[in-house]
This record gives structure tokens, C-alpha cells and sequence, in this order.
């Protein structure tokens, strides 16, 4: 297979940092070249792929989107606990723990307090929601 520099670092900018990631978003570019692009890499086919696949410009997918999104307009942006967060997504609790969670941590988009989880000033940026710090800080009390 072809591949372009810059395709492949597209690739790898939105792989989290995983390279279990990275061989699963470039199995996925790769198939996407051999039937739409003559089966070259470019940075523009990697784009295209990615975008049909879900995976935002810095990695998020499908289900990190759910889950800030449910916490963000189904509970005005938490607390809110994690196990209802999955039942509201449909997703195992210990998945979205062990799988989502760290990334969207590291991001600084999503907090855990002892009250559950919430969405930080950041993840309403990268969604371009807007942000209300009134709202949307928890309680002292």
C-alpha cells in the first residue's frame, strides 16, 4: 500500500497516543483508499476516511462525542453519574471507564467529582457549545 507522510501522520494525529488506535484507524483508512483513492494514502484521503469513520480532529469518536453530549444536554453539563451516563448512551459503565474516560480526562474535557462526572469549559469549546460558568459549576455545598 501507498502511503503519504502526511496521510500517515493524519492518521496518527486523531490515534490517541495508542497504537492499538493506530492500527485500527489505518486499517480502516487503508480499505477506504484501495475503493475511493487508487489505494494512496494521501493527507486528504486519510480526512475523508476518518471524517465517514467519526473520528474528530483530535481523536474523538462516535461515543466520546455521546457521552459529553449526554452529559452536556441531558444534564446541563453534570454531575452526573457514571452509570447512568452509560445507560443513557447504551454503553457498559466499565467500558466507558476504561476506554473513554482516560482520554477525555486527559483532554481536560471531563471531570470526576464525588458527586459524577462532569463536562469541563473545554469540551463545551471543542463541541462549540456555549459555556454558562454560572451554570455549570457544581455546588460547594
Amino acid at each position: 500500500m501507498e502511503a503519504e507522510e502526511d496521510g500517515l501522520k493524519e492518521i496518527a494525529g486523531r490515534a490517541r497516543g495508542t497504537p492499538r488506535v493506530a492500527n485500527r484507524l489505518l486499517k480502516r483508512v487503508r480499505d477506504y483508499a484501495q475503493v475511493m483513492a487508487k489505494g494512496i494514502i494521501t493527507k486528504q484521503v486519510a480526512k475523508d476516511a476518518l471524517a465517514k469513520l467519526g473520528v474528530d480532529i483530535i481523536g474523538l469518536d462516535e461515543i466520546d462525542h455521546k457521552v459529553l453530549h449526554t452529559i452536556i444536554e441531558k444534564f446541563d453539563g453534570g454531575p452526573v453519574g457514571l452509570d447512568t451516563i452509560a445507560a443513557s448512551i447504551s454503553e457498559e459503565a466499565d467500558t466507558i471507564t476504561d476506554v473513554y474516560e482516560p482520554f477525555l480526562m486527559q483532554l481536560g474535557f471531563l471531570e470526576r467529582t464525588p458527586r459524577g462526572r462532569l463536562a469541563t469549559r473545554r469540551a463545551y469549546e471543542h463541541l462549540g457549545l456555549p459555556y454558562n460558568r454560572e451554570k455549570n459549576q457544581p455546588s460547594l455545598l
